[in-house]
């Protein structure tokens, strides 16, 4: 059975969050248009990587030849142990590492606090080719920025609206935008946490502060569905990904990203040279 086969319906427009979207009603535990178990998703996802792999290699070639337009973003954002690591190796990992840019924000350096929250986000937008990836992104900053107060309720709203034109300016740029959040359960994620401390080789992975973001799951919750409210566009769009299951995850981020690349309507480039006149050279040679 084909990767396809197993999709009842575009995840796209299942995961897109349109007027009237609330988190609450999202299950992290869904998978929402696929027909298939764990095994199913797995071999989707091998198979995508090899649809994918190519329209990666398509852009990247394309950019090499003069087009200094097209590129992808995909941010994404989620509470710890949601799995955007997993996505990086699992989704990105299939791809030529030349063609992609990643980014893990981290909390703000003392430069960084000295200029406006997009001044860093700038300087990591992918440029000709790229897929670029947030790993985190200037979205910290009106979601723990709201949950920590960590500036006025003035500055959160400003905010707001300095995302969407930046994202509009990176639109009309050539860059593709999709805005994933990784929905995890707080059930999920304390099973996850409790592995980290059980396992000796993952002790690297826990924070003891993951503890405290967790007793402000509630919040958090409120921050993002706020941040859709303000945030969704035509041009950059969010998607909710249930993330309890991480197969369903992958699978869902890899499909995005592929239709992403095909709506491109990619091809490779044509050689600004003369192919046969080059084949006889390199015979002569």
């Amino acid at each position: 059975m084909s990767r396809e086969s197993y999709w009842t319906a575009d995840p796209s427009e299942l995961l897109r969050v349109r007027e009237g979207f609330r988190l609450a009603d999202v299950d992290p535990r869904s998978h929402p248009g696929f027909d298939g178990d764990k095994a199913a998703g797995v071999r989707a996802l091998a198979e995508g990587a090899h649809i994918f792999a190519e329209l990666q290699e398509q852009l990247f070639a394309n950019s090499r030849m003069g087009d200094d337009e097209r590129r992808v973003l995909i941010v994404l954002q989620a509470l710890d142990t949601a799995g955007k690591g997993g996505i990086v190796k699992h989704v990105m990992g299939s791809v030529d590492p030349q063609g992609v840019h990643l980014t893990a924000f981290k909390k703000p350096t003392p430069e960084e606090l000295e200029h406006d929250f997009l001044w860093r986000i700038r300087k990591e937008v992918p440029g000709p080719g790229m897929i670029g990836v947030f790993d985190r992104s200037h979205y910290e900053d009106v979601l723990i920025g709201k949950v920590r107060e960590l500036a006025p309720p003035e500055e959160i709203e400003r905010r707001y609206g300095a995302i969407n034109s930046f994202e509009a300016e990176l639109a009309a740029s050539g860059i593709a935008i999709m805005k994933v959040m990784l929905h995890i359960s707080p059930d999920e994620q304390k099973a996850r946490l409790q592995a980290r401390l059980d396992r000796r080789k993952k002790h690297w992975k826990f924070n003891p502060a993951d503890i405290d973001e967790r007793l402000l799951g509630p919040k958090y919750m409120e921050a993002f569905q706020t941040a859709f409210d303000r945030t969704a566009t035509p041009n950059a769009p969010w998607y909710v990904i249930p993330a309890d299951r991480k197969w369903y995850a992958r699978l869902a981020v890899q499909h995005l990203l592929i239709e992403a690349l095909e709506a491109m309507q990619l091809e490779w480039p044509v050689a600004d040279y003369d192919v046969a006149e080059q084949k006889a050279r390199l015979a002569a040679s």
